[in-house]
């Protein structure tokens, strides 16, 4: 399975989009610093994720999430 997920920093009010294939170690490394754009607003924490049977659907939707309409259907779906 790979995934899509959306971290939210706990500390500040920024969110992050992206995929893997295993999100617990992701999430590990976004919250070791090993990842240079989420660094400087540590810690994060899901808020949502969604599963995929391939990569390519997950990066889709990934880059969908990242377009203004996508931003918008998330902010509906998480009632931000």
């Amino acid at each position: 399975m790979y995934y899509t997920y959306i971290l939210k920093s706990i500390d500040y009010n920024k969110f992050y989009i992206g995929s893997t294939e295993n999100l617990k170690n992701r999430l590990n490394d976004h919250n070791n610093g090993k990842s240079k754009f989420t660094k400087p607003y540590l810690p994060w924490k899901v808020i949502y994720y969604e599963a995929h049977i391939n990569r390519t659907l997950a990066r889709k939707a990934e880059l969908f999430y990242k377009t203004g309409q996508g931003r918008r259907q998330l902010k509906k779906k998480l009632g931000l």
